[in-house]
């Protein structure tokens, strides 16, 4: 029996490592890379092995850097079932569906301002009689209908007509919606067969709805093998799920090799409890500037969370009433999935809400954008108010625009309430507007660039690290210390080099035998 790691291996995003056993391939994963464009153009759109070999697919959650290339496997000849927890796969119904959105949105933004340019190029190169504005202006009305909306068949003919390459999405909403036809929910703690003499388990992992601890048992050669994949790990009494699961029954004990995250493998996170009052802290500060609260935030999970501990302060009267916009199309159909799976809900999230008949994630200030039309009128609202908005990482979907609505005013806050991987624009945000506050502000604001556009970075960053999905290395080291799992080894993967190597360490000091592989690294388990 075979592992090779194949994604997030010394990295954070892509996902993806492949069993090999008794002539069946098993793949735990299949997340997006994200980053850069052209770093992770060519990781994404290919595969270091055949689609159609891969029996079936084991998947830990919904986040798109775990199941976000799935449609991408079905396109290109994967003909297998996606196993995973009921809640992943009612959440993927809506979170693969709307990451290609995402992906034809930005393609069709991408090609529709190199167009432009291209066409006020030539203007310019040209004894035009008109202004540059004039020209631009019409250049954007020729090139949109309705107002707002893209003249895609139009674009599309004079990017040809141009020689000009054009941008693809790495697959369409249709291949999305094909990909979940794939798709089977199963139940914690029921072992559903997904190969040759090979079952596999799933637990609560605590990170957000629907993820789980993989406990995946083969028999091979009459020896059985047993796998454990963690997918991330949760933090330890956080509102709304379960803490990760420690109690397993005796017949899943026995891990001949876990693989375990390690996202924030050399830090520590601040404490759950002062997350409210950082929060209230941050609300207050940016209403005594008369400022506006962007928060990207994955739609997924933590746009849930914030919402809960809005209602929190909200109904404790700790802040102002602000209205909150939900701007993602996604909100409302991923509220419903948190509604349809009480079963997953923690004792304090039953008792703070749903024993009074309240909805954590629905309060009167709470406000959910749909339309296109909508979501730039707000971008153009400078009242104070809270924005939160997808994608969690700043590299797509609208949160995207109203950072470059609101970065250059000193009077907002962006407030960044989860990891943001290397290389994205979430993490040059984060990293140069904390730099710029503990420098006192001083000197040139740091720039930035949105759409390949540049913009000063002079709206206030604060980082809240409480709120983080992932455990630190404390609370992953917890939950093997607690958990009555018998580890052999242990593969430390989804992580940066730095974080990777550092909790491996971390590991090994505390006692067990960890180590780190490279991207392609193959396991034998013996």
């Amino acid at each position: 029996m075979q592992v090779t790691f194949y994604g997030a291996v010394r990295e954070v995003t892509g996902s993806m490592h492949l069993i090999s056993a008794n002539s069946d391939k098993i793949l735990l994963d299949c997340g997006m890379f994200q980053g850069r464009r052209k770093d992770t153009e060519d990781k994404n759109k290919s595969f270091p092995f055949d689609p159609k070999s891969i029996l079936n697919l084991v998947l830990s959650h919904a986040h798109i850097d775990h199941s976000g290339r799935i449609p991408l496997l079905t396109k290109n000849g994967f003909s297998g079932r996606v196993m995973c927890t009921r809640a992943t796969a009612d959440a993927c119904t809506y979170l693969l569906p709307d990451s290609a959105h995402i992906q034809e949105s930005d393609t069709n933004y991408l090609n529709y301002k190199s167009l432009r340019n291209v066409l006020l190029s030539k203007d310019n190169n040209s004894a035009h009689n008109k202004s540059k504005k004039n020209r631009r202006n019409e250049i954007t009305n020729m090139l949109k209908i309705e107002g707002n909306k893209l003249n895609i068949e139009r674009i599309t003919a004079l990017i040809d007509e141009n020689n000009l390459d054009r941008i693809s999405p790495l697959y369409t909403i249709e291949d999305a919606e094909e990909a979940l036809k794939s798709f089977d929910g199963y139940p914690y703690r029921a072992p559903v067969e997904i190969g040759q003499n090979a079952t596999c388990t799933f637990y609560e992992a605590g990170h957000i709805l629907g993820s789980a601890l993989s406990v995946i048992k083969i028999k091979e050669n009459g020896r059985q093998f047993t796998v454990c994949y963690t997918g991330d790990i949760g933090r330890y009494d956080k509102p709304i799920i379960q803490n990760p699961n420690a109690l397993f029954p005796e017949e899943d004990r026995n891990i001949d090799l876990l693989i375990i995250e390690s996202t924030y493998g050399n830090r520590e996170h601040e404490p759950i409890a002062d997350l409210k009052p950082q929060l209230k802290k941050v609300i207050n500060d940016t209403v005594k500037r008369g400022g506006v609260i962007i928060i990207p935030a994955f739609a997924y999970g933590r746009t849930q969370e914030l919402l809960y501990i809005l209602h929190e302060l909200y109904n404790k009267g700790e802040t102002p009433r602000l209205p909150v916009y939900v701007d993602s199309p996604l909100a409302s159909k991923i509220t419903q999935v948190f509604g349809e799976h009480p079963e997953v809900y923690s004792r304090e999230t039953i008792d703070t809400f749903l024993s009074k008949g309240e909805n954590p994630f629905s309060f009167e200030q709470v406000n959910f954008i749909s339309s296109v039309d909508e979501s730039m009128t707000l971008m153009r609202d400078n009242t104070p108010h809270i924005v939160i908005s997808a994608s969690g990482m700043c590299e797509a979907g609208r949160v995207l625009h109203h950072l470059r609505y609101k970065v250059h005013n000193p009077n907002n806050t962006i407030l960044i309430v989860g990891f943001m991987a290397e290389n994205t624009l979430g993490r040059r945000i984060q990293d140069y507007g904390i730099a710029y506050e503990e420098s006192g502000r001083k000197g040139e604001a740091p720039v930035i660039k949105i759409y390949n556009k540049e913009y000063p970075l002079k709206a206030h960053v604060v980082k809240l690290g409480g709120f983080s999905a992932h455990g630190d290395k404390n609370e992953m080291l917890r939950f093997l210390n607690e958990s009555n799992l018998k580890i052999k080894r242990i593969a430390v993967v989804h992580g940066e080099e730095e974080q990777t190597l550092s909790f491996t360490g971390f590991l090994t000091q505390a006692g067990y035998s960890a180590f780190a592989p490279r991207p392609g690294d193959t396991v034998e388990i013996e």
